[in-house]
């Protein structure tokens, strides 16, 4: 470390959670909300008859405690629920030029909007709209179009499952499968890979599994920040002894040591329970050499031991697999040293991995953005899925994959429709229950929409949610791009940059927050969200709204419905006076929902079908698939020694674009985010010093260089050669079309640099 004392950087070293934890907690509570409401309202967070948490989609666990949040879902309820509020005076006194200036922390901490607005470009500002004036203005433009795929539908997925149903409903009568989603950007290489190795794009694990589980691979997540509700089930299997290897490039606190905060002797003796029994640090892009090391060592012990082994479940690959002896053939071709250099882990060190996995009779393996985020990310998942394979670990107690969603619905809202890609049958059912024809041509993901956009194709921008211009690379690109629309829409409850992208016309509608009642003609109604289990249930807020202007989603999506088509075959305000009629359009038109209304009113609702639960796997051949991941490079090859491989990330004050505050406080940086971590020998080698300056510049060639200056160096316990830092800061880094090309997923996790002083 340098001797030299840098602002707002200091070590750690606490556990993750414990005490700092409930600090936190009390900081967010203290800054949103007064604390008696805070209190009942954290004890209403992820109850049978409260509401779900907005942040994570992490499951809850039947117990005895009280508190069924953690110290991010707190950031999460109050930032929703804070008494801050931006109302129309708001607007009237600042300009969207000079609200550009502000950063993305200070936008959304000026609290929750009020009123319906639209943009005046004359006045340059924002001035308030009755919503029936929005609506016919939205309506109008929307009918103006002469061709419904320039419009381009994006949902974000904290909505629930009834307002993306009526979401894609609209969009599909409207006449177009453009539904850019922010899975596209996270987990849509899960959502493309698995169907092709198991049948099904989600996960096959329930929480009962990590009961029973022997063993956990964890590769490329960091659960203490994006997914902290997982700390209390990773603490459990900890305690009980089951070993967790753990695949990161950085050394993340949260899978280190942890301190569950409901553990009243652990916090009374300020103890802490180590989470990682092995911790091994792939170079970033490093993931599949190591999973085909490990996979290549098992078939050698498997094929020293001959006809008796047991190493591989021959009886399993047989009976329910496809594709074997290609993929084996892969794996003996493959040199060591090459999976050595690649990965950046020693081979003994990857075959002690096989051994545990050997000794395992029920192994789960979990894996984030950092597997997903790669220009071969649907392969990297499918590599996963091989390993599993390999021995049974489909279908039986404490076995399968585990892909680690990050906000609290966005596997339901695909579950619901919200997909580019519909399938034929899907479209049937959606003509027999509603009576229109939808288009069948595929639409745009993320990507493609704003490169539509970026091209002048797509005239208009629908947000149901979400900061997409913030979240895509390119920043510079998407900005420009989105202030040239005809109209841009943004349903939200808080003010974000996206907004502030105006258009020809723009207007910004709030909605209800989960934790607010809902009311609509019936009475009081409940949304329902799908975890990353696949268990389906509901969720119902208690707060009185933050304005009497606000409305809920699906209302909102109703209204814009109804004013655009007047002739539709969709009963949209009938649908919204009950909820329950909109559960019965999603239960006629998916299977797996029958008796939806029945079934959620079960306290923990119902789990959605898992076929190969049951070992049955709906691919072509009838099997599984072990698919071949063709070499060991899931990232374009550089030569070039000088070349970094870096990586973004989210701070623990963070999630996905919202910035909550600006601290990092398992990696030891308080107050700022213009950091970059890089491994002390890697800057040794470049002359740098902890606390430097920098100027972070890509490697891509062809004359298409971007720089991100102003950062400074952070020693951290990274891998050599790989260098991390904020998302999305450093989204400036990455080129607009520099993705996976099966899933279409931005490459976040490995962008090439070269990394030097500022002059």
């Amino acid at each position: 470390m340098a001797d030299k004392a840098i602002p707002g950087i200091r070590p750690y070293d606490a556990p993750a959670g414990g005490w700092g934890a409930l600090r936190a907690t009390a900081k967010a509570i203290q800054e949103q909300m007064n604390a008696p409401e805070a209190t009942v309202t954290l004890l209403r967070t992820n109850q049978p008859e409260g509401f779900d948490c907005p942040g994570c989609a992490w499951p809850d666990k039947e117990h005895k405690s009280t508190f069924r949040f953690c110290e991010n879902g707190a950031k999460a309820v109050t930032w929703e629920a804070t008494n801050k509020r931006v109302p129309p005076t708001f607007f009237a006194s600042h300009t969207v030029t000079s609200l550009r200036e502000w950063s993305d922390y200070q936008l959304e901490d000026q609290g929750r909007l009020t009123h319906p607005m639209a943009y005046n470009p004359e006045k340059d500002i924002y001035e308030a709209v009755s919503w029936d004036e929005a609506f016919a203005r939205i309506g109008a433009i929307l009918r103006s179009q002469a061709d419904p795929n320039a419009v381009e539908f994006y949902t974000s997925g904290r909505a629930s499952n009834e307002a993306a149903f009526l979401y894609q409903l609209f969009a599909r009568e409207y006449g177009t499968n453009n539904f850019p989603d922010c899975s596209n950007m996270c987990h849509e290489a899960t959502s493309v890979g698995l169907p092709q190795s198991i049948g099904i794009g989600k996960g096959t694990v329930s929480l009962d599994d990590f009961d029973h589980c022997e063993l956990i691979i964890a590769m490329g997540h960091n659960p203490g920040t994006n997914h902290p509700r997982m700390m209390g089930t990773l603490h459990e299997v900890a305690r009980r002894g089951a070993p967790i290897i753990v695949f990161n490039p950085l050394r993340e606190r949260a899978l280190e040591r942890f301190a569950d905060p409901q553990d009243p002797l652990e916090m009374a003796t300020f103890g802490a329970t180590e989470i990682a029994s092995t911790y091994l640090q792939p170079k970033v892009g490093g993931d599949a050499a190591a999973l085909k090391g490990i996979m290549k060592a098992l078939l050698e012990m498997d094929e020293v031991l001959g006809p008796e082994s047991v190493v591989l479940d021959h009886a399993f690959i047989a009976e329910h697999t496809h594709g074997f002896e290609a993929f084996a053939a892969d794996l003996r071709a493959t040199s060591w040293r090459d999976i050595e250099t690649i990965s950046g882990i020693p081979e003994d060190e990857l075959r002690k991995v096989a051994e545990a996995y050997t000794k395992s009779k029920a192994t789960i393996v979990t894996y984030g953005m950092g597997i997903t985020q790669h220009s071969m990310g649907t392969q990297n998942v499918q590599q996963i899925a091989n390993l599993l394979l390999l021995r049974g670990n489909f279908g039986k107690p404490g076995a399968g994959i585990c892909p680690l969603r990050g906000h609290s619905n966005v596997q339901g809202d695909r579950t619901v429709g919200i997909t580019e890609k519909p399938g034929a049958a899907m479209l049937q059912r959606i003509e027999q229950t509603f009576g229109f024809r939808p288009p069948a041509a595929h639409g745009h993901d993320a990507v493609a929409g704003m490169q539509a956009i970026v091209a002048g194709e797509s005239k208009v921008l629908i947000c149901l949610g979400g900061n997409l211009a913030v979240a895509l690379p390119d920043p510079e690109a998407c900005f420009e791009a989105v202030r040239r629309l005809e109209l841009s829409v943004h349903i939200a409850t808080k003010l974000n940059r996206s907004h502030l992208l105006t258009g020809k016309h723009s207007f910004i509608l709030p909605c209800l927050g989960r934790t607010e009642r809902d009311m609509q003609a019936t009475g009081p109604q409940s949304v329902t969200v799908e975890d990353s289990m696949s268990m389906v249930h509901a969720s119902r807020g208690k707060l009185t709204p933050a304005s009497e202007a606000l409305k809920s989603e699906p209302a909102i999506v109703a209204g814009m419905a109804a004013a655009t088509l007047p002739e539709s075959k969709v009963p949209w305000m009938h649908l919204i006076e009950d909820y329950d009629r909109i559960r019965n359009g999603i239960e006629a038109v998916f299977p797996g929902f029958e008796k939806f209304n029945e079934r959620i009113r079960v306290p923990g609702g119902f789990r959605l079908p898992l076929p190969p639960t049951e070992r049955i796997w709906n691919t072509p051949s009838g099997k599984a698939e072990f698919l071949r991941f063709t070499g060991l490079q899931e990232d374009p090859v550089f030569t070039d020694p000088t070349i970094l491989k870096l990586t973004t990330l989210r701070s623990h004050d963070q999630y996905n674009t919202t910035i909550y505050g600006l601290d990092d406080r398992y990696r030891g940086v308080f107050g700022r985010r213009d950091v970059l971590f890089m491994n002390e020998y890697d800057l040794a080698e470049r002359g740098i010093a902890e606390g430097d300056e920098l100027i972070v510049e890509t490697a891509f060639g062809k004359g298409q260089e971007r720089r991100m200056t102003k950062v400074i160096a952070v020693v951290y316990k990274i891998a050599r050669g790989s260098v991390a830092t904020y998302y999305p800061e450093g989204n400036c880094l990455v080129p607009l079309d520099y993705i996976d090309k099966e899933s279409g997923t931005p490459s976040y996790k490995s962008v090439p640099v070269r990394v030097a002083r500022a002059e």
